[in-house]
């Protein structure tokens, strides 16, 4: 793991979450290096964030500090690494690796717990990547308020790139600069040139095999002005274990 669980905690500023917001702005750009700028406000914004990461009674992670330990003992208990991805356009069959152990984890919970039913393909990048885990109806909030609120540390490594196929953990844009993982949303990079200006801000936990002509049907949908699919692409995910 390349950063601390301290300067997680303290570095992280949630407000302003790109990838989490209803039909976000989110560009190509906005996945792209973030500028790290050190000021006087530095202190303040990392208080700010310890506060968003309270604990929050009644979760089933309760709290950022208790994370770590959580999913290494979930994943141990819950060792299933292939997932089914429906859609109206066909399914996705996805590899999660074990080499990135808490981002498997959380997905193989978010699975288990019916997260993604009634999700959707909410951001399509025509020749850049399909995204998943978030929706517009108001059942997603409740899903995610009942898991928690948390961010995954980065496991990024160089055995897994941006290739084509890659299955890879959203962000949090603003003051992100340990490049933690939203818990609840994820791409596939679409192609075959990849997308490897990403590699090592976000985190590849899998790779798509089988499936990758859905994923270029669904990249050729037409969006509005934010990338968000003009109809409705609802999802489901299963374990295929």
């Amino acid at each position: 793991m390349r950063i601390s669980f301290s300067i997680l905690i303290l570095a992280i500023l949630l407000a302003g979450a790109g990838c989490e917001d209803k039909k976000s702005k989110v560009k190509e750009e906005s996945t792209q290096t973030i500028e790290k700028k050190a000021d006087s406000s530095e202190a303040d914004k990392a208080k700010a964030q310890n506060e968003k990461l309270k604990t929050k009674a009644g979760s089933i992670i309760e709290s950022q500090a208790e994370l770590i330990p959580f999913l290494t003992a979930y994943g141990k208990r819950n060792p299933e690494t292939r997932v089914r991805i429906k859609t109206e356009f066909g399914d996705i069959e996805v590899e999660l690796f074990k080499d990135t152990p808490l981002h498997r984890a959380n997905f193989i919970l978010l699975v288990k717990q019916n997260y993604f039913d009634n999700t959707m393909i909410h951001r399509n990048s025509p020749n850049f990547v399909v995204q998943g885990g978030n929706s517009d109806g108001y059942e997603t909030p409740k899903k995610r308020q009942r898991i928690g609120n948390y961010l995954i540390p980065n496991e990024a490594s160089s055995s897994h790139a941006h290739v084509r196929g890659a299955f890879s953990a959203a962000k949090y844009l603003e003051q992100n600069i340990s490049d933690a993982s939203s818990p609840f949303e994820w791409f596939i990079v679409q192609p075959a040139r990849g997308g490897h200006h990403l590699d090592g801000e976000h985190t590849v936990f899998g790779r798509v095999t089988k499936g990758m002509n859905v994923v270029d049907q669904i990249n050729k949908v037409e969006v509005d002005e934010n990338e968000w699919p003009l109809k409705n692409i609802y999802i489901d995910i299963e374990l295929m274990d």
